[in-house]
């Protein structure tokens, strides 16, 4: 088999954060590129007493996924929902129509329930209102809830707005509650802006990050 060798001076790969080694253009040699799926940080809110949060900017055709993150997310109400909706109309109006579906693994301190589960009462479809992505968090100070939210393709024209969340949070009634959410907003209308909010009171206290993929 013969042996290809490139040219010393075809090479191109000076070292640099998030980079990588690929063939150039002409597959004549190698360069250093963008190594994809790096994380852009975009924006980021403190919850304090919020009665919602809300992103209205920096969703854009820039990036094909978005991501949040939510770290101890902490109602103001016992035995609340926490919950989120789509705008595309720059936060106008929190309503676009999805269909989705919902389910949950849980497991309490004293050891004598546990449960995985589809949850028919919380899934949406053909739904408009928001979209619950873990409930019944407690008040405690110690209560609360974390996890995340994949946005894909947002500005899209051409095709519905998939998501995809994962939530972990401490139910009132001292259970660990693994929450798992999915669908899609059925519009072929650029989603441009989410907001986050609990089903009654405030965010008293949490941080919500979005980022985008590059």
């Amino acid at each position: 088999m013969a042996l290809n060798k490139l040219k010393f001076n075809s090479l191109n790969v000076t070292p640099a954060a998030s980079e990588a080694i690929r063939f150039n253009s002409s597959a004549n040699g190698l360069e250093t590129a963008s190594a994809g799926g790096s994380l852009v940080k975009i924006a980021s809110t403190t919850a304090s007493s919020s009665s919602s949060v809300s992103f209205t900017s920096g969703i854009d055709s820039t990036y094909k996924e978005y991501i949040f993150f939510f770290n101890n997310i902490h109602p103001s109400t016992d035995d609340t929902n926490f919950q989120f909706n789509l705008s595309t109309d720059s936060g106008s109006n929190y309503n676009v129509t999805k269909t989705t579906t919902y389910f949950y693994a849980s497991h309490n301190e004293g050891d004598s329930s546990t449960g995985l589960s589809y949850y028919a009462a919380q899934d949406l479809a053909q739904g408009t209102g928001f979209q619950n992505l873990f409930t019944g968090v407690g008040t405690d100070n110690d209560q609360s809830g974390s996890g995340s939210l994949h946005l894909f393709n947002p500005s899209s024209t051409t095709f519905v707005k998939h998501f995809i969340a994962r939530f972990q949070h401490y139910m009132y009634v001292d259970f660990s509650q693994e929450y798992y959410t999915a669908g899609y907003g059925n519009t072929t209308s650029a989603v441009d802006a989410v907001r986050f909010q609990m089903s009654s009171g405030n965010i008293d206290a949490g941080t919500i990050t979005m980022y985008g993929v590059t």
